[in-house]
């Protein structure tokens, strides 16, 4: 999967904030390095692609070895998932007080958290989970630590707009493609689109608008964050399918489509390029993509893998914008 997936992302991206949710999940500075070693075997010969790794924190996460990671460079921020909210979870966090003495040491050296903002409490709503998180979750998180800077991962809620326009300094949230284009319709309404169900799941149209003022806005606390998710259609088209949508070899593709239809063609690489960099502290990539506007795409409908094909997304509109 990693073979056939890697390039995917590298032919359009310099870099990639890389998520550790594997199995067995990337907890140690040791096992980060590794990773990106494999990410890097896996890429087309004289490509420049940079994966910028996470560590996964669980409750047995070592701070000393966070700060170590952090400050060689190995790691460039720690992923917050609370345990069972997506895929391969289940080693994150039930007691958030056994995890803040890492948070602490992270508002000390300046790492960012990447949070997946879902409760995982069957009695909520699905459609109710990134709301109620952030009030019962992530607003007591950043209260009893106030330096720490967060990055409230592929938002799908008005009410997460709200939270980062609200809040002055350390939050930032990603938008992901198919979040700016689907709405809960899409994968429910005249049938099931399994190709579209990701989690967070995609809630109603008008927030789906919300995602699209908050990308175009220019408001630097917004950036893309693709959350581009390989599964087999083999593991996809079946009674419990996997979450998670393909969408790296069509992102820039379907973006230019959305901000250009808005009016705003020249905020895209503020959302795509720049904004990002900014909240994270890294420089600006040097090199530069040309997006050109001609006939219709054709775009493949999966990916071959050596597992089994993967679905691309579709965004359900013809596709204009190549990357030159």
């Amino acid at each position: 999967m990693l073979a056939a997936v890697a390039p995917e992302t590298a032919r359009h991206f310099g870099r990639a904030i890389i998520m550790p949710n594997l199995v067995p999940p990337v907890v140690t500075g040791a096992q980060a390095h590794a990773y990106h070693d494999r990410i890097m075997a896996a890429l087309p010969e004289g490509s420049t692609f940079e994966p910028l790794m996470t560590l996964y924190l669980t409750e047995d996460t070592d701070a000393a070895d966070v700060a170590d990671a952090f400050g060689r460079g190995v790691a460039k921020a720690v992923k917050l998932y609370p345990a069972g909210a997506t895929t391969n979870s289940a080693s994150g966090v039930t007691d958030f007080e056994k995890v803040r003495p890492v948070l602490e040491t992270m508002a000390e050296i300046g790492m960012p958290l990447c949070v997946h903002g879902e409760v995982t409490d069957s009695a909520i709503d699905i459609f109710d989970r990134e709301a109620v998180f952030i009030d019962k979750i992530l607003k007591p998180i950043r209260k009893a630590v106030p330096d720490l800077r967060v990055i409230m991962e592929h938002v799908t809620t008005q009410d997460a707009v709200d939270y980062v326009r609200d809040t002055p300094k350390n939050l930032a949230a990603t938008i992901t493609t198919h979040h700016l284009i689907i709405n809960r319709n899409h994968i429910l309404a005249g049938g099931i689109r399994p190709h579209y169900y990701c989690l967070p799941v995609a809630k109603r149209e008008a927030h789906r608008v919300a995602l699209v003022e908050a990308a175009i806005s220019g408001d630097p606390r917004f950036f893309l964050g693709t959350d581009s998710a390989p599964h087999t259609d083999a593991n996809k088209l079946q009674p419990c399918g996997c979450a998670g949508v393909f969408s790296a070899p069509v992102t820039m593709s379907c973006l230019a489509e959305v901000f250009e239809a808005a009016g705003k063609l020249k905020a895209l690489e503020a959302f795509t390029s720049l904004n990002g960099p900014k909240f994270y502290r890294l420089p600006p990539n040097e090199d530069t993509i040309t997006l050109i506007k001609g006939d219709p795409l054709e775009i493949d409908a999966a990916l071959p893998t050596g597992d089994g094909p993967v679905t691309i997304f579709d965004p359900g509109f013809p596709l204009h914008w190549r990357v030159a």
